[in-house]
């Protein structure tokens, strides 16, 4: 069993409740147990779901103050160093194909370009891959703070609704660890850590599913963007913005060596010390 328990009850910040009622908790709370067809457009979204058949806009408008993503445990089978990819499909994939889009956005409604988000999920059978990295990767939020995971829908197993892993962190913040899960389950009734607040706005097109989701993180203000042209080089050290680093790469900074964890490409904001999901001090 995936035993992933947390606390739900929030701690009080600034003398207020860190989770407070808002329209998109209600409404997702409200469509729980809903049947799929009927979940058409009708979660609300962090951002303005109106055009909800076209892309994703350019500049999407954050519209109803909604609270922090809330955290949940990350269980028993997250593994580090997964490959950087947006599609966890391989040859010979079996299972529902499920695309997740959306968006990243901070306290003040400002899309948060640079963002790391590493997923990870069961099979079709409900088995997750502890040898290998089959549906595991991480990518990063593009310059709009969008996003678009393809995958498929997770198999169930004992004690747990369906459901989506994934690890969040913009550069120079904290790790937002948290889950994802589909409306109209039967288990998000028996479920012991299900939590509307995190329910996907999920319909069907043709054989396969499509889902979004908007992140809201506690950083105020924007990231810092991808940099361009000739990649910096901190005082002191060999790691540089703008090289292609692989898991085992050593680099030091500012007087440490560090080791990295994943594949991915050094990004301003992204320094060692300040990105513990891609570097370990050695």
């Amino acid at each position: 069993m995936d035993d992933e328990r947390t606390d739900r009850t929030e701690p009080v910040q600034d003398g207020e409740p860190r989770r407070r009622i808002s329209r998109k908790n209600v409404l997702k709370a409200a469509v729980a147990a809903v049947p799929l067809p009927m979940l058409l457009g009708g979660v609300a979204l962090a951002r303005d779901t109106k055009p909800s058949e076209g892309p994703l806009t350019p500049t999407p408008y954050c519209d109803d103050g909604d609270d922090p993503t809330p955290p949940q445990m990350e269980g028993p089978y997250f593994k580090p160093n997964s490959p950087l990819r947006d599609s966890l499909i391989q040859p010979g994939t079996q299972g529902t194909r499920l695309t997740v889009s959306g968006f990243v956005f901070g306290l003040t409604c400002q899309p948060l370009a640079n963002v790391l988000l590493d997923w990870w999920q069961a099979d079709v059978n409900g088995a997750y891959d502890n040898v290998g990295f089959r549906f595991r990767g991480h990518q990063f939020t593009d310059q709009r703070g969008a996003f678009k995971l393809t995958t498929i829908v997770p198999g169930l197993y004992p004690g747990r609704t369906r459901h989506l892993h994934v690890k969040l962190q913009a550069p120079n913040q904290p790790i937002l660890t948290t889950q994802l899960y589909f409306p109209g389950e039967p288990r998000n009734n028996t479920d012991p850590i299900f939590d509307p607040a995190l329910l996907m706005n999920v319909r069907q097109n043709g054989s396969a599913k499509e889902a979004s989701f908007d992140f809201v993180l506690r950083v105020r203000g924007g990231t810092t963007p991808t940099p361009t042209g000739k990649p910096t080089e901190p005082p002191g050290g060999t790691w540089s913005a703008g090289t292609d680093y692989r898991a085992g790469d050593q680099v030091t900074y500012d007087g440490a060596t560090y080791a990295c964890l994943q594949p991915h490409t050094a990004r301003a904001g992204w320094e060692p010390p300040s990105v513990p999901a891609l570097w370990r001090r050695t």
